[in-house]
């Protein structure tokens, strides 16, 4: 066996050797995982190793054979890594006792190898972040959480859903939610330029709220203005916030939305990089899949959704303010997120009618008997936001363009999903298998990245962005979140057409030392932290 080296921590093995009197100085562990090929976490090829755990942390790496051990595991042929980060997580959702409240076990994340989720993402957070913490922590669940503030949330807490700057007292009422978040734990800012109420902000505004993240070492995050037609003004104006900000910057969900923009990502990424040589700290995580998944109102113009969903129905109910906008969803589907095809939209939740669900455009107006176009696509959309809205999946990406952002050196995976189970919705299936996809389809089957390449995009690099030094790591002193996959099986398995199926190929995951996943079975344990950057 090629061994790492056996370094013991002391404090941990004063006085546990068993025996005492008897002169028995054997380590003692509660869990040594056995003989697995251990990628630590940093982007280099793994060792062949036992890996040994007191309590929740990992405290030897090496040949721990002749030790005593609680539990022994032969996990030989087995890659043992740390445990996946998600920084861009939907865990928390605004349906009250919907995410990670209704399925606190997070099945749907474990069987991907993932310990750590990070909420409040896309400019929407819980206000204030400390109540829910709280309930989280009560409740308990299998994975660690953490959590952004989201400028959206400060927007409309302090101005609503208006289009129009702050005043100077709503501004620094603004500074003030931030500040109160970061000293909650916050990880930093985070925005959603491309949604009501964030969309109406300035990018001055936005620096202003990110300079105050940056006293407490917190990062901003973004989902830009635009993915499509302006995707490079996007980027550029992410950078800024970061750099003027004075504090690391990260494009969330990177990808080129449209045909009309594809293999544009040569672009943002020669972007990203004049900025990280200028010295900007800047960074990128992505979904491996070639659709979005968002609201319908993505599609709709800015102007129509000033002043909330009151204004947005008034103006639908105005003959020539409802042409206008419908004109102009009409240009989006074409361009944009509609991939020019009325089918390219799928209906994934529509809670006043579940009926639809997993339903596109094309087939709704074929049901009702309308011609399938794009105009009557967009009285479609309309008509059922009018009714209560949806969320949908957008078909519009290349991946192409996914692949080349996915090899840059700065790109971690990240869901985009949340905890879910089975249920009437139909989601896009990244919420069961974004990890799972990476390790399989795009390490295991296209070559896209090595091995140990992504298992360092998927631990120490997002762990390291927030600060998480002790965990997303294999290392003596290290937090024992840690997954024991099989890369010759690990893949995906949630479609499109059927999301709700949990990858395979991961063996055992363990959450702060305790198995949450035991030879392929959930245990029901529930050891997952509430994870504060202070």
């Amino acid at each position: 066996m090629r061994i790492l080296g056996l370094i013991l921590v002391t404090l941990v093995f004063a006085g546990c050797a068993p025996g005492g009197d008897t002169g028995d100085t054997r380590q003692s562990f509660d869990i040594v995982l056995e003989g697995g090929d251990v990628y630590s976490g940093v982007d280099v090829a793994p060792v062949v190793s036992d890996v040994g755990i007191v309590g929740d942390r990992i405290v030897a790496l090496g040949d721990l054979g002749d030790s005593d051990a609680g539990t022994r595991l032969d996990v030989t042929g087995l890659a043992v890594m740390p445990g996946f980060i998600d920084i861009h997580s939907h865990a928390v959702r605004s349906e009250p006792g919907d995410g990670i409240f209704r399925w606190p076990d997070a099945e749907n994340q474990i069987r991907q190898g993932v310990t750590t989720v990070i909420g409040g993402p896309d400019g929407g957070s819980p206000l204030p972040i400390s109540e829910t913490l709280a309930a989280i922590e009560k409740s308990t669940a299998s994975v660690n959480f953490g959590t952004f503030v989201g400028h959206g949330s400060i927007r409309g807490l302090i101005i609503g859903d208006d289009d129009r700057p702050p005043t100077e007292d709503e501004l620094q009422s603004m500074r003030d939610e931030v500040r109160k978040a970061m000293q909650q734990g916050a990880f930093g800012l985070s925005s959603g330029l491309i949604y009501a109420p964030g969309r109406f902000a300035t990018t001055e505004e936005v620096i202003e709220l990110a300079k105050v993240a940056a006293e407490y070492d917190g990062i901003y995050i973004s989902h830009m203005r635009e993915e499509g037609l302006d995707v490079l003004k996007s980027v550029a104006e992410t950078i800024r916030i970061g750099e003027e900000g004075g504090l690391p910057t990260q494009l969330t969900h990177h990808k080129i939305v449209g045909a009309p923009m594809w293999g544009k990502s040569t672009e943002t990424l020669r972007l990203v990089d004049e900025a990280l040589a200028r010295g900007v700290d800047v960074s990128i995580d992505q979904y491996p899949y070639t659709a979005s998944s968002t609201s319908l109102t993505i599609l709709f113009p800015g102007w129509s959704l000033d002043g909330g969903r009151e204004s947005l129905l008034a103006r639908m109910a105005d003959p020539e303010q409802r042409l206008r906008m419908r004109q102009e969803i009409v240009y989006r589907i074409e361009v944009d997120r509609g991939g020019n095809d009325p089918a390219n939209v799928v209906l994934s939740n529509c809670p006043h009618d579940n009926t639809i669900n997993g339903r596109n455009l094309s087939e709704l107006l074929r049901q009702q008997e309308r011609e399938v176009n794009n105009d009557n696509a967009a009285e479609l959309l309309m008509e059922l936001v009018a009714a209560g809205n949806c969320s949908a999946v957008f078909h519009a990406i290349n991946e192409d363009d996914m692949i080349n952002i996915m090899r840059h050196r700065v790109t971690m995976p990240a869901s985009d999903g949340g905890i879910e189970g089975p249920s009437e919705r139909v989601p896009h299936p990244r919420n069961y298998g974004t990890f799972a996809r990476v390790l399989g389809r795009y390490v295991r089957e296209l070559g896209v990245l090595p091995l140990h390449a992504a298992v360092h995009k998927m631990t120490m690099l997002p762990a390291d962005r927030i600060g998480l030094r002790d965990r997303g790591r294999i290392a003596e002193g290290a937090i024992a979140d840690i997954a024991v996959i099989d890369p010759a099986t690990v893949i995906d398995t949630a479609t499109f057409e059927n999301p709700h199926q949990y990858a395979k190929g991961a063996h055992h995951v363990f959450v702060s030392g305790e198995a949450v996943l035991l030879n392929g079975e959930m245990t029901g344990a529930r050891p997952g932290k509430i994870l504060r950057s202070r």
